[in-house]
């Protein structure tokens, strides 16, 4: 083990690790996201590799959209243990549902650009190419 994982990372060190500023880890502690975190003799934060690994994980949740209060509510429950598994679940699948439905309007959103593209794509090069019958030249906004 190296001497960072056997003390701990700094603020800057996790920062720099994470990608996250020093100023939103300590957000984050004070928010209730992160639990209080390990501090030295100088009351120096040091960060343990599971730190790293729930900052992570708080990322990829903030990432897709959850809310702080849903995340700050995901922390307090797991930070209960293993009586809040259930607890825990439902609030991830909630998240996930959500999610998926702002994927699905995504891909929507996403075919319709395609089609723009297209007709503009045809009206630079006047191509002929698979065009929408209806997103003609016409229909240019």
């Amino acid at each position: 083990m190296d001497d960072i994982e056997a003390s701990g990372l700094t603020v800057a060190q996790m920062a720099k690790a994470t990608g996250v500023s020093a100023h939103t880890l300590r957000y984050y502690e004070r928010a209730g996201l992160i639990r209080p975190v390990a501090r030295t003799s100088g009351n120096q934060r040091r960060y343990s590799p599971v730190d790293v690994e729930w900052l992570k994980f708080l990322l990829r949740l903030r990432a897709t959209g959850m809310p702080i209060a849903d995340m700050r509510e995901y922390a307090q429950l797991r930070a209960r243990g293993a009586s809040t598994v259930a607890a825990r679940l439902a609030l991830l699948e909630t998240h996930r549902a959500g999610l998926h439905a702002q994927i699905t309007l995504l891909r929507g959103h996403e075919r319709a650009l395609e089609a723009k593209i297209a007709v503009y794509r045809h009206d630079l090069t006047g191509s002929r190419e698979s065009l929408n019958p209806t997103e003609g030249a016409e229909n240019h906004d």
